[in-house]
């Protein structure tokens, strides 16, 4: 059983001051240890989204009378609900089954070159409601922060008047400012220094937990997805604002200095390739692109690329040769990062989660010749747990942190603003 992955470079911005978003959770007194063993289980019935009173009991340690007390007082404060379970035929008195409460939620969103998608998101990585805003050109920082308040402006009345908004999760494309949320680049929207945080928080008058997409991806994977269990990741997420990567050491996010790192997109792959959008030139995400296989695949729809590739594939000269040379492409990357990082895991997410599906062995054969033996040989390279939901789960998490790390402060505090009737 694994309690939930939390980042180690979250930015936070709520209009006031800066913070990280987790707490210490043990001290030398009582009321430090009960902090830290409600916030314990906590993560635990969240990240495994269901799990009866044995199996914390089993999984913390901790007596049987004082789960049954921290249960009590997470169900009071309407983090957690408790059920019977339905199978009833055991010998014995059947442990109660508990699961995250569908009261608080978390907002989350990711700016993309092609759209803007908005979701709510339950505890327990549960994707309530999600909104994909088209975009006509690329957006502004100032017309992205509009359209994100006027679709939330339009979610949120229709939910019910316990709910409550523990705060936004920004996925964005690009570097982001560990210590204040600034977004450094966002090469393919071609922002530069923008305090994006600040300016959502502003519009939409709640807390806003800024990272970049593919550590927000990593982060799901982790707790939810292909990941769990796993302490050594190395997630690639692909999209239309190109290729981005998160890393797990030890089970720990590495993050970097500035909360910069895992930048894998911008690993070089062919000295004569084409310009990036970083300045460089022939980085993976430039001879890895989502485009190029659309148009092989005679798609304009993203939804519609994983069953039309795998088709125009087996049909289509210039869809295989397309499509064998970004595998190629991207095993050249995946061999520099094996070798270097020895990662038990690679996950592949967005379009490179259907290029994997389409040429996964390819992929895996290439990988497997080039990089050097131990790590080639041992690593598993696979798509995505969570699908098109993991960069909207992994922002949620961003949110939640603040609440798994002390859930009774939180749930109490004049911070949680009702989504409805405040």
């Amino acid at each position: 059983m694994q309690i939930k992955l939390l980042p180690a470079e979250v930015a936070l911005y709520d209009g006031h001051d800066q913070q990280a978003p987790t707490a210490p959770k043990r001290g030398s007194n009582l009321d430090d240890l009960r902090r830290g063993n409600l916030s314990t289980v906590l993560e635990l019935i969240h990240a495994s989204r269901s799990l009866s009173r044995a199996d914390i009991t089993r999984a913390t340690g901790l007596n049987r009378s004082t789960v049954a007390t921290i249960v009590t007082e997470l169900e009071t404060l309407g983090l957690v609900t408790v059920s019977e379970p339905a199978d009833t035929k055991r010998i014995g008195r059947p442990s109660s089954v508990i699961t995250p409460s569908d009261r608080f939620l978390a907002i989350a969103v990711n700016p993309e070159l092609d759209a803007l998608t908005i979701g709510l998101v339950g505890m327990g990585g549960r994707v309530l409601r999600m909104v994909r805003y088209e975009n006509e050109r690329e957006p502004t920082p100032t017309e992205m922060v509009k359209v994100a308040a006027a679709v939330l402006g339009g979610m949120l009345p229709s939910l019910e008047p316990e709910h409550r908004i523990v705060g936004v999760g920004l996925a964005v494309p690009g570097l982001v400012n560990a210590a204040d949320g600034v977004v450094k680049l966002a090469p393919h929207l071609a922002w530069t220094d923008v305090p994006l945080a600040g300016m959502l928080a502003e519009a939409v008058d709640h807390p806003v937990f800024a990272g970049n997409d593919a550590s927000c991806g990593i982060i799901a994977e982790a707790a939810f997805g292909a990941g769990i269990g796993e302490r050594e990741i190395v997630y690639l997420n692909g999209g239309a604002s190109g290729i981005g990567g998160g890393i797990v050491v030890g089970g720990e996010h590495l993050g970097g200095a500035d909360g910069y790192g895992g930048e894998l997109g911008h690993t070089l792959v062919e000295s004569n390739g084409r310009p990036c959008h970083c300045g460089a030139v022939g980085c993976l995400e430039t001879e890895v692109d989502r485009s190029r296989l659309m148009a092989v695949a005679g798609v304009t729809d993203p939804a519609q690329l994983d069953e039309l590739l795998a088709a125009a594939y087996e049909t289509s000269a210039e869809a295989r040769d397309e499509v064998n040379r970004q595998v190629d492409y991207l095993a050249v990357a995946l061999r520099n990062i094996v070798n270097a990082l020895n990662p038990r895991l690679v996950i592949l997410g967005g379009f490179l989660a259907t290029l994997h599906r389409v040429g996964g062995e390819r992929l895996e054969r290439r990988v497997r010749a080039t990089a050097l033996p131990g790590s080639g040989t041992d690593v598993r390279i696979v798509a995505s747990g969570l699908g098109r939901d993991n960069l909207l789960i992994g922002a949620a998490e961003l949110a939640f942190a603040s609440i798994l790390a002390d859930p009774a402060a939180f749930a109490r505090s004049r911070a949680v603003v009702a989504a409805v009737g405040s």
